[in-house]
């Protein structure tokens, strides 16, 4: 697993005579991670789809390793790029190994048997994402934590150069998103990464890229785009940011009332 680098060229996406997305531009490098942040239907889902190549941009275009997604074969792309997506269903009647072991899939012919490598990669994956005690258990009788916590686990046993996540902390406990944010920052692989939660962004994330209405509205380091005035036109809350005294990121606290209001009563 080593970082593949992404670029997102201008990229448009349309649904009827709606935007989904307009003009958006981003790059990732090898080993980063980069986090989308912004409100609900600001279109982070579906900047990630076309990415992983479920939408097919209007117009721009998406580049991994340097060349076209969309020009790439579907096994090329599966052993470069893996997603995780936000609520996939379970429709799974297999046992959480088996699931994760659907993660090694690209690197093997149609018949080829599980290696001894293979073996070694679906443990290591469900040990880190702590499901090693969930891999005899149905997926479809798992909790929604722990199935998304097995759906992580698949997307590193495909050994990706590029992790692209949509809400990877939904359903998951305080310690699980802690962990799985964590294990994301140690790997070699580029992660692009879409969160609700800004203080977990800012903690974890290289770069910030904030969406509204379709669009970048900011992007850069977090505490370069995590402010105030910015709170405060994307997402039309009152917050206050400080740097966190123990590990130097931007810490923000959510105020009640409008933001215009909450800016007087602090005159």
């Amino acid at each position: 697993m080593t970082g593949t680098g992404l670029d997102v060229d201008g990229v448009t996406l349309t649904a009827g005579a709606h935007h989904l997305v307009r003009d958006v531009s981003l790059t990732a490098g090898p080993g980063e991670v980069i986090g989308l942040v912004g409100p609900n239907g600001s279109g982070k889902s579906s900047l990630l789809r076309a990415v992983y190549r479920v939408l097919r941009p209007d117009s721009g275009s998406v580049r991994v390793d340097g060349a076209d997604a969309w020009s790439l074969s579907v096994r090329r792309v599966a052993r470069t790029l893996a997603a995780v997506v936000q609520d996939p269903g379970t429709g799974f009647d297999l046992s959480a190994r088996e699931v994760v072991a659907m993660g090694r899939a690209p690197h093997k012919r149609l018949l080829d048997a599980d290696t001894a490598e293979d073996a070694g990669l679906v443990e290591w994956a469900l040990a880190a994402v702590d499901a090693s005690d969930l891999a005899h258990r149905p997926v479809d009788r798992l909790s929604g934590g722990e199935r998304q916590r097995v759906l992580i686990a698949r997307a590193l046993a495909q050994q990706p150069g590029l992790l692209v996540l949509d809400e990877p902390t939904n359903h998951l406990d305080i310690r699980h998103q802690l962990e799985i944010l964590g294990l994301l920052r140690r790997l070699p692989a580029t992660v692009l990464v879409a969160l609700h939660d800004l203080n977990l962004a800012a903690y974890h994330c290289d770069r910030l890229y904030v969406l509204h209405e379709g669009e970048v509205t900011a992007s850069g380091p977090p505490e370069a785009v995590l402010t105030a005035e910015l709170l405060a036109e994307v997402y039309g809350v009152a917050a206050e940011v400080a740097v966190h005294p123990g590990t130097g990121a931007p810490q923000v606290t959510f105020l009640p009332g409008e933001p215009a209001a909450a800016a007087r009563g602090r005159a």
